[in-house]
């Protein structure tokens, strides 16, 4: 597919993305984002995996610790001061993601009473709901690169505290749905409407944490997150995940890659649930085709959107694997049928990271608007093993 090796490709983007962002070598402006740089550290995790070479896993585990200490704690331009979770310092660092973590907008968050202004609130901070879920799995993935489990526990915490900090809550108390943006303290909600798939991903995230925490750690409780994993089912029950969004569809198959990864623990809505995924999957890549999208010029179109599809898509045979065999075993005809096509969808990954290739190696002014996030997701598109598993690599590849 390509004049160079795809390693070798992301492996100068990634070592670049460490150089101007200053973790690597680690600069006194640190420039963090939580979204970006939960894919990072999958990158940096997968290039050390195929190399062998030390940079690479130390630029993981620096990353981590980087967003903890920049994401955990309040804006420098923040009249508050010190760790969002209001620890103290020594208990914080042992505890960094129990306040959550910051997006990293360039712009403060909109002040209490400020009426909201929709352009300026997709640059302002806060914490995002979907962004914590991205980043406990990232944690996950290096507890078991390194074998530590306390980074399974931050995952844990992270879980706890969005579940405390993001849930809207009935007048019985009960869990009614999931607030898509709040204060960076988690206070006040900024955006309350809902994610369409928020509570989908910290159903598959939380359950992913659980069972980092049961392979990593021998203290660890089998209760720790089972309500927050109860109630988010409950949530993710009867609902509607079709998307035509190209990042939104990507999603969807890295939704479903884990749950088929979590089949057969005796959960029975799992299977339903993975169905509905796939449903959604070709309903919106459908839509997806229908628009023409990709015949239009990239500078009227979205890279990291589409890359996050193209990621996705590089799911599609593990998910018919896995989801074949367990349907095989457990004689659930109509999700095998299900599932059986997907893998012919997979060449429309290759299409898309094509088209994208000149830009990430060429930089152009469109490519450069987005350059950490375009050029991070570009790499995991070319190298996704990582970021799609969710165990030991020897037991998680596929």
């Amino acid at each position: 597919m390509f004049s160079e090796d795809a390693s070798a490709i992301a492996a100068r983007l990634m070592l670049e993305f460490a150089r101007r962002t200053g973790l690597h070598p680690a600069a006194h402006d640190q420039q963090r984002y939580l979204w970006t740089d939960a894919f990072a550290v999958c990158n940096f995790l997968e290039l050390f995996e195929r190399t062998d070479d030390q940079i690479y896993r130390r630029c993981a585990t620096d990353l981590i610790d980087q967003v903890h200490h920049v994401l955990g704690r309040y804006r420098a331009d923040d009249v508050r001061r010190g760790w969002i979770s209001g620890f103290d310092d020594e208990t914080a660092r042992k505890h960094p993601t129990s306040g959550g973590l910051r997006i990293g907008k360039p712009l403060k968050e909109r002040r209490a009473g400020e009426p909201i202004d929709e352009r300026l609130e997709w640059e302002r901070d806060g914490q995002y709901f979907h962004y914590l879920t991205k980043w406990m799995h990232a944690l996950c993935r290096v507890g078991f690169m390194t074998g530590r489990s306390v980074y399974a526990r931050w995952a844990a915490e992270l879980g706890d505290a969005a579940l405390k900090g993001f849930v809207r809550r009935s007048r019985s108390g009960e869990i009614a749905g999931i607030y898509w943006k709040m204060s960076t303290d988690l206070s006040r909600p900024l955006v309350p409407a809902m994610g369409q798939h928020d509570a989908l991903d910290a159903y598959i995230t939380f359950r992913e944490a659980q069972y980092a925490l049961s392979k990593l750690s021998i203290d660890a409780s089998a209760r720790e997150l089972a309500d927050a994993v109860k109630s988010m089912f409950t949530l993710c029950e009867h609902r509607d995940w079709t998307t035509n969004d190209p990042l939104g569809v990507g999603g969807l198959l890295f939704d479903a890659c884990r749950l088929c990864r979590l089949l057969g623990q005796d959960r029975p809505g799992d299977a339903p649930l993975l169905k509905e995924l796939t449903d959604a999957y070709k309903n919106g890549v459908e839509a997806f085709r229908s628009s023409h999208s990709l015949t239009r010029p990239t500078s009227h179109r979205v890279a990291f959107r589409e890359l996050g599809l193209a990621i996705g898509l590089r799911a599609l045979p593990i998910i018919a694997g896995a989801t074949n065999e367990h349907a095989t075993a457990a004689g659930n005809i109509p999700l095998r049928h299900a599932v059986d096509p997907l893998w012919h969808d997979e060449s429309l990954a290759e299409e898309i990271v094509s088209a994208w290739l000149p830009h990430a190696q060429n930089p152009d002014e469109s490519w450069q608007a987005h350059q950490d996030i375009n050029d991070v997701m570009f790499a995991t598109a070319l190298m996704p093993e990582t970021f799609l598993s969710i165990g030991e690599r020897d037991s998680a590849s596929g």
